[in-house]
């Protein structure tokens, strides 16, 4: 492809993409493909000969857009969003086209110092005292690996990079039930080993993890011969929203000497407004906290910010600097390659810039406001409806909600039929979870493009559907 080439396919990519989002409402939320479908229309073996970008990009539309489920769609309901708001795919088209790699000051002093801007622009946003500092990370599962091996460092002296975990105590980590699974893969990177990840049973409406069992739990370990090392305590759960009480939970871990690592992977988002912080009270004793700016923040995935209170812990747990990453010459400068677990770095910091300059941080309150208040009215509107119970009160936008079953069927299976169902008519897309062993649905708005109208159109979709089935 040569430059004029890559000027028209540009542009037309950049006219496609365009179109693709301005239609998104006519198209079926999911994919409808069968298992194996995609994958049979495309070519078994590499071509030897170049082929034409019109043959290329009239496969893409033919091949591979029927089998893509369509994450941007305003009544994507499912899991959390994963927003991409238009200017934050602008800034990403500038950030492939000069493809940098940020893993050095040097490497490209701007993405390097426009990164540290950001990360303060997002402190005070969320109302995080100064003293944080942070790192844009790729995802959630990649800053709460760097807390795990932060506070497994810390607690074994900084010898565990260099001696490995024989002969040492088994390390003990703490968390909910409520938890998001990149928790457990962590343990099990960080080599400490998924029976030592310790769920503390959780209580109340926000199912937060019960403080006097946890300092409990510590005190037995201990006393076994074990070795606590940190607690992990969740805001905004992905399964129903579950909300521990940081300020109790760091009140332990400062007693007893442990680190605290704060996922607040989707609902941290919701702390630019200042009437949702009361479900993070105490964040500020945290050692490192994680959101991801990338859900409901509408930057682009992948975007994930790991504010640190200690950087200098985390940088001598994951630092290397072999001759050929040193920066000689320049006094004060910040290798954010030293601060994750990958060597390389995309240019994350450009859409974030983009984003908050576009939307100012009260368009993007009014956002995040309108879908907690769209949330809670379906779910009352939901409530009221003879045969559909709440099980989970809303949480910001997140609910979870049955349908009951005819007598004689069984719960589990109908509500499940019920949600295949939904999802089946595209109208909207729903996901399901288990809460107190029993299956429930769950609803959460947060894409960008997403209306009232839209969070109406799912309850006549969610009631359509149950009437159907019986």
């Amino acid at each position: 492809m040569d430059s004029e080439e890559f000027r028209k396919w540009s542009h037309v990519a950049a006219e496609w993409g365009a179109d693709y989002r301005a239609m998104l409402r006519d198209r079926p939320v999911r994919a409808r493909t069968q298992p194996g479908a995609i994958a049979a229309q495309i070519a078994p073996s590499p071509p030897e000969a170049a082929e034409s970008m019109e043959a290329i990009f009239a496969d893409f539309e033919e091949q591979i857009l029927p089998g893509m489920t369509h994450w941007q769609h305003p009544r994507f309901f499912a899991y959390f969003p994963a927003n991409a708001a238009p200017v934050s795919v602008v800034a990403e088209y500038l950030v492939s086209a000069m493809a940098a790699q940020c893993m050095l000051w040097q490497t490209s002093p701007a993405a390097t110092e426009l990164e540290t801007v950001m990360i303060d622009w997002l402190r005070q946003a969320l109302g995080l005292p100064e003293g944080f500092s942070g790192v844009i990370q790729d995802s959630a599962s990649s800053a709460t690996l760097a807390a795990v091996l932060t506070m497994r460092e810390r607690a074994l002296d900084w010898q565990g990079n260099r001696a490995g975990l024989s002969g040492h105590k088994a390390l003990r980590v703490y968390c909910s039930e409520q938890v998001h699974t990149s928790v457990d893969r962590a343990i099990w990177v960080a080599g400490i080993g998924g029976d030592n990840l310790v769920r503390i049973p959780t209580s109340g409406l926000w199912r937060s993890m019960d403080v006097g069992a946890l300092e409990a739990q510590i005190i037995r370990d201990r006393q076994a011969g074990l070795l606590p090392i940190g607690i992990i305590p969740c805001v905004g759960g992905t399964s129903v929203g579950g909300t521990d009480d940081v300020a109790g939970v760091c009140a332990v871990a400062r007693k007893h000497g442990l680190y605290v690592h704060v996922d607040a992977a989707w609902a941290g988002s919701a702390m630019i407004c200042p009437e949702f912080r009361h479900f993070w009270a105490g964040v500020e004793d945290a050692d490192s906290v994680v959101f991801n700016p990338h859900k409901w923040l509408g930057a682009q995935f992948d975007c994930s910010v790991q504010f640190i209170r200690e950087p200098e812990s985390l940088v001598k747990t994951l630092a290397i600097q072999p001759e050929y990453l040193k920066t000689h010459g320049k006094d004060g400068v910040i290798n954010y390659s030293e601060w994750s677990v990958p060597l390389g770095r995309r240019f994350r910091a450009l859409k974030l810039w983009f984003l908050l300059r576009a939307y100012g941080l009260e368009g993007l309150r009014t956002k995040i406001r309108d879908h907690v208040r769209w949330s809670e009215a379906l779910a009352a509107r939901i409530g009221r409806e003879p045969r559909f119970e709440i099980v989970t009160e809303p949480m910001l936008s997140l609910f979870s909600f049955r349908h009951r079953a005819p007598e004689g069927r069984d719960g589990d299976e109908h509500n499940l039929r019920l949600v295949n169902a939904v999802n089946d008519a595209g109208r909207i897309y729903l996901t399901q979870t288990r809460v107190d062993g029993r299956v429930a649905i769950r609803f959460q708005a947060g894409q960008f493009e997403t209306t009232e109208a839209d969070v109406d159109a799912a309850f006549d979709a969610i009631t359509d559907a149950a009437e159907l089935l019986n």
